[in-house]
């Protein structure tokens, strides 16, 4: 495995990961409130508007897998920074985009981007960092995107009042150019185990299963999970993972190494993360809402509110990177148990103060599971498949993400006039997925090094 570990190359790495997680995931939340704008602007109205978000996620979440399985073999530093010019060039299109289908194909591209950019971005960190500090490093270019994921909305929202949601996309554009710039700096690494080759199959397979899965969750709450679009969706993503799993286990250099889903912690960190972010997208859809519609406050208002909670989640970066690997199981467990608390103390506030409160510690507690998910994941398997495992977990908790939408889906359908028994519900619900998390991680969780392929302490792991 070629690596340039630590010194200048490390922190450019470092500073390219940090802005491509920033602008991926500014881009994920920015347009949300935007919406109603977009229509007026290119005269759209109805379903299609939501594409402008949904396309976005839906080549995300297909996507990634694959993507981070080519960083491995043709080089991370290379597919970073080959996403980040998708990723600009097509919020360049976004921006000046004259009609809706432009729009929507534009930010199919964009989510393309974005899939080859995050796992590429985590696996080139990985390796270009020191185990000793790599964990550190982690937290805090994950506490950048944290900033972003929860800011998204509201720089959506005063972007597109002040001067267009056109100035949304502008801002995509010189936040791409400095991540390539300092990706450019950084050193390259690549799995040099395995042939420069490309399981085609697999990869076919692989995203034609994850996308009829997207499609399935994306589109599930509005056809009926009964109908007959959902039916074949159901069918199409059985069918073709039931073919990629057949070819992966006779490919002599498959696309994902199904030992991979033999390491209980890396399963274990990854579903339990996946509940850990559709809840964190229930308490960005909510809050929010809840804030302007129960606690009937300005705009202004609950944006200032929110700061609070966003400042928790952003730090909980950082604080996720200080714990050591051996640790991450059951310090996961431990957060989404102070989550779902936090969330329910939130359902049940009799005052604003109390609620803020009680979301603020959901915020930071979710904020640590989110991160720790990435880290962790990224230190109990081999370092030159870390892009194939970065593409898995980040395809896994983004197809959550379209469950939390569907989750926050009656709070989030009343535009600013939320009752307070819909956010209720959405908030519960939420607390359900942190501790559905919590019981996924005991029933499966052991420590790193136990299972095969995991690695151990003794490996290079951090503790």
């Amino acid at each position: 495995m070629t690596t340039a570990s630590g010194g200048s190359a490390g922190r450019w790495a470092s500073a390219a990961v940090s802005a491509t997680v920033f602008c991926v995931q500014l881009d994920a939340f920015a347009l949300n409130l935007a919406l109603p704008g977009i229509g007026r602007d290119l005269g759209a109205a109805g379903g299609g508007l939501q594409w402008v978000v949904s396309g976005y996620l839906l080549a995300a979440g297909a996507l990634m897998a694959g993507a981070g399985r080519l960083g491995d073999l043709y080089g991370r530093r290379r597919l970073l920074m080959a996403g980040l010019a998708v990723f600009g060039g097509a919020s360049l299109v976004c921006a000046l985009a004259p009609s809706l289908p432009v729009l929507v194909g534009a930010r199919v591209a964009q989510g393309a981007g974005g899939a080859m950019a995050m796992p590429a971005g985590l696996a080139l960190l990985t390796n270009a960092c020191p185990p000793g500090s790599r964990a550190q490093v982690m937290g805090r270019a994950l506490g950048i995107g944290g900033v972003a994921t929860v800011c998204g909305p509201y720089v959506g929202g005063v972007l597109t009042e002040a001067v267009s949601w056109r100035a949304v996309c502008w801002l995509n554009v010189p936040l791409a150019l400095a991540a390539v710039v300092c990706a450019a700096r950084a050193g390259e690494s690549r799995d040099t185990t395995a042939p420069a080759s490309v399981d085609v199959a697999g990869l076919v397979t692989a995203t034609g299963a994850l996308a009829a899965v997207a499609v399935l969750v994306d589109r599930g709450p509005l056809w009926g999970w009964a109908s007959g679009p959902s039916a074949v969706a159901l069918a199409l993503a059985v069918g073709l993972g039931a073919v990629f799993v057949r070819h992966e286990r006779a490919a002599a250099h498959p696309l994902v190494d199904l030992t991979l889903f033999g390491n209980r912690p890396f399963v274990a960190l990854t579903a339990a993360g996946a509940a850990a972010n559709a809840a964190t997208v229930v308490v960005l859809f909510a809050v929010p809402l809840a804030l302007q519609g129960p606690w009937r406050l300005s705009a202004a208002g609950a944006g200032a509110a929110f700061v609070a909670p966003a400042a928790a989640m952003a730090l909980a970066g950082p604080v996720a990177g200080r714990i050591r690997t051996a640790d991450a199981v059951r310090a996961m467990a431990g957060a989404l148990v102070l989550g779902a608390a936090a969330l329910g103390a939130a359902a049940a506030a009799p005052t604003l103060p109390v609620f803020l409160v009680a979301v603020t510690g959901c915020g930071a507690a979710l904020g640590v599971a989110g991160a720790l998910t990435l880290i962790a994941t990224q230190a109990v398997v081999r370092p030159e498949r870390a892009g194939e495992a970065s593409g898995v977990t980040k395809t896994v908790i983004t197809t959550a993400a379209g469950l939390g939408v569907a989750m926050s889906g009656p709070a989030a359908d009343a535009h600013g006039t939320a009752t307070a028994a819909a956010v209720d519900t959405a908030l519960m619900a939420a607390g359900g997925c942190c501790l559905a998390g919590t019981v996924l991680l005991v029933l499966t969780a052991v420590r790193p090094g136990s299972s095969r392929g995991e690695r151990s302490a003794a490996d290079g792991c951090p503790d």
